[in-house]
């Protein structure tokens, strides 16, 4: 599993490129994001190079977030792979909380970060279904 960070924003103009502004000044770099606003606030999940340093400067300048685990999924880039994913999923009753996408920075190639209830399981299922996972950061950059 990979860990990420996620970040309560307020939700009006310029708030998430403060948090941007902070995150690289201290040279954290982030490989995948999402972004879901709510009337009052916005909740942006980010990997990124450094979890733990990122939570610490967020906390610092007073934003709430934190650190959770998700699943990173390798992903053929064809026709109907999403799909046969998400059956496999749905098939073994695994409820997603969320998922979006990212891509390996020097192949380009697609990954889908999702989290779900027990993760240990969803990895489990995933894994003896074929899919590759990614288990370190360094990944991302290949």
């Amino acid at each position: 599993m990979i860990r990420q960070n996620i970040v309560f924003v307020e939700n009006k103009a310029g708030s998430l490129k403060k948090v941007t502004d902070l995150l690289k000044a201290e040279s954290i770099n982030i490989f995948a994001f999402a972004c879901f606003d709510t009337p009052e606030f916005a909740i942006f999940r980010m990997v990124c190079n450094a979890p733990e340093k990122a939570e610490r400067i967020l906390n610092e300048k007073g934003y709430m977030n934190r650190i959770t685990s998700v699943i990173v999924v390798n992903l053929k880039d064809e026709v109907g792979r999403l799909d046969e994913l998400l059956g496999i999923l749905a098939e073994r009753n695994v409820s997603l909380n969320y998922i979006y996408t990212s891509f390996h920075r020097e192949s380009l190639t697609p990954v889908i970060i999702l989290h779900s209830e027990d993760l240990f399981a969803t990895e489990s299922i995933l894994q003896g279904n074929g899919f590759s996972l990614l288990s370190r950061l360094e990944d991302f950059e290949k």
